[in-house]
């Protein structure tokens, strides 16, 4: 477990009320289409207003995910950074890539040529599961784009998963995606979002009637597409992919590059990435603070947005300030 009292750790505190989004948005409200050379990526921006001297940020969703993923925060965050939010290539409202690549390279090329084309760097760099092991990449090869990292349950390689956590990795086995798609072929999409929602959250009850009735209607959408399968397919095997690469390349060598300052932030519940994995991500980021909620599990920012908003507000006010201190290791 991880201690609050030590320097750069901190475990927040839960409440049970408000219950947390399940989707974080509007389903059925397209978001803006940003065509780039062999790509088009859909962005959503702040729901709510945001300041107008407020600092970019972009939030990149997991494996399976979408940018609706990140809105709950996104609101929560209106008033410290102007967020944008992207599908990654053949999720949400993104076509596929005309190359067809899913790599966690490929996904965090495509960041890098958005943030490039948009000019809004350096931003405040999120990301959550398959899209932390993006963001980590992005952060190491192209520091001039980042300002902070925060990573929601990155998914990065463990090389003995816990019993307890289903490692991210078993998606990737041939035939897991395309056997739970025969399996699953009989249930609605409501069963298939509560089955999803079981396995995510870290108590799925925080979710509301309301918000499984709008990702259920984003599920089933997205299963429309003659795409899906094959692109979470796809990146499930990119993300193994990356877990097995060695040397400068791999995802752990990568984070020890990063050199914006890196908020960590793990759920207790996490059935998708080992909680133990926490203090080694914490001393392999070379300048990262830690914040544990022990009742959360793999989206930690849709159960817990208040919390999650918070830690990141104080996080962006120790680097604003410039008041760090030196990360213990031990």
């Amino acid at each position: 477990m991880v201690s609050p009292d030590q320097p750069h750790v901190r475990t927040a505190a839960q409440h049970r009320e408000p219950t947390a989004p399940a989707a974080g948005g509007s389903p059925g409200r397209p978001p803006r289409t940003v065509s780039l050379p062999g790509l088009t990526l859909a962005v959503r921006s702040t729901p709510a207003p945001a300041r107008e001297d407020a600092p970019p940020a972009l939030f990149v969703h997991g494996l399976g995910g979408s940018s609706l993923n990140w809105t709950a925060l996104m609101t929560e965050l209106a008033g410290d950074v102007r967020g944008d939010a992207l599908d990654l290539p053949g999720f949400g409202w993104s076509p596929p890539p005309e190359d067809n690549r899913y790599t966690v390279a490929a996904h965090a090329r495509a960041v890098v040529r958005y943030l490039d084309a948009a000019g809004h760097g350096p931003v405040h760099l999120f990301g959550n599961s398959l899209g932390g092991a993006v963001t980590t990449r992005v952060a190491a090869a192209r520091p001039d784009l980042v300002r902070t990292l925060t990573l929601v349950s990155p998914a990065l390689p463990e090389l003995r998963p816990q019993r307890t956590a289903l490692p991210t990795a078993l998606l990737a086995v041939p035939g897991v995606v395309q056997g739970y798609r025969r399996l699953s072929r009989g249930m609605t999409a409501e069963q298939r979002t509560r089955a999803l929602l079981n396995l995510c959250y870290g108590d799925p009850a925080r979710a509301t009637e309301e918000n499984l009735a709008e990702a259920a209607a984003e599920f089933e959408r997205r299963l429309r597409l003659p795409h899906f399968w094959d692109s979470l397919a796809r990146s499930a095997r990119g993300v193994v992919d990356a877990y097995t690469l060695g040397g400068q390349h791999s995802l752990w060598r990568q984070a020890e590059r990063v050199l914006a300052p890196t908020l960590l932030v793990y759920g207790g519940r996490d059935r998708l990435v080992s909680f133990r994995m926490a203090r080694k991500a914490h001393r392999a980021f070379r300048d990262s603070r830690l914040v544990t909620l022990p009742s959360a599990g793999h989206v930690a920012m849709m159960e817990y947005p208040q919390e999650v908003a918070a830690a990141v507000r104080r996080f962006l006010a120790e680097t604003r300030d410039g008041s760090t201190t030196e990360p213990d290791r031990s």
